[in-house]
């Protein structure tokens, strides 16, 4: 079976600091994937190359067997790619369902704005805010943002959707409803790939994780396997030679 998505050899850099060095990482449909690593090791950019808020400087993306590496971001979207935001972007003076018919009207499925607005009343229930549809963003707690920031990504009608430490935050019980959410997008096929540092959720949803660790790669396989890898140990506590 191809790959849903496929990186080559992609890189990006600012200034003299390399950012993403050569990863390379194919991803098959249907799976959950955990993209874990020390703080500034490369993630979020990985995703931002994915997405097309950053233009890699070398390498190739491949979603669906199409190049988009030099794509722009809303073609990337229209594409079937949708993500939340490690630092939540919603807009506070629109309602709930305005924000999330806002990912209706410009995804994989452009509509008009009636339409938009009754697609985004079924994701507004799935993620727990259906009450709240027609308040402004700004009352939402920090939480129910990226509650909110989920159900956009989900009105676009992604085949791929990547969380950007989208468990970050949450108490308890939020997190146990996060990933019992998340599993449930998994079990309806959806492709997702997790930036995260919870590494109780990665092992509940995750089939696979990579690890990145200065910009690279360091390790792939289960999560067991992966988190397991003396180099990934290594890059999380260090060794006694660095004492």
């Amino acid at each position: 079976m191809q790959p849903l998505i496929e990186l080559h050899g992609v890189s990006k850099s600012f200034g003299g600091l390399r950012a993403v060095d050569g990863l390379t990482a194919s991803i098959r449909r249907g799976e959950v994937i955990g993209l874990v690593g020390p703080n500034g090791s490369g993630k979020t950019t990985a995703l931002n190359l994915i997405t097309g808020n950053l233009a890699a400087d070398a390498g190739a993306i491949v979603f669906e067997g199409r190049n988009i590496e030099r794509e722009g971001a809303h073609r990337i979207t229209r594409a079937g790619i949708a993500r939340t935001f490690q630092l939540v972007r919603v807009m506070p003076t629109m309602t709930l369902a305005e924000n999330v018919a806002i990912g209706a009207m410009f995804g994989a499925r452009p509509c008009g704005a009636a339409e938009a607005q009754e697609r985004a009343l079924p994701l507004l229930a799935r993620v727990g805010l259906a009450a709240r549809a027609d308040e402004r963003a700004a009352s939402l707690t920090y939480i129910d943002q990226k509650r909110l920031e989920l159900a956009r990504a989900l009105a676009a009608q992604p085949q791929l959707l990547l969380l950007d430490e989208w468990l970050a935050g949450l108490n308890p019980t939020e997190l146990k409803e996060g990933i019992a959410l998340i599993a449930s997008l998994a079990r309806d096929g959806l492709t997702i790939v997790m930036v995260e540092h919870v590494m109780d959720a990665i092992r509940a949803l995750c089939s696979r994780c990579i690890v990145m660790n200065a910009g690279t790669k360091i390790a792939e396989g289960s999560p067991a396997e992966a988190l397991g890898d003396p180099a990934v140990i290594k890059a999380y506590l260090g060794d006694d030679d660095d004492a």
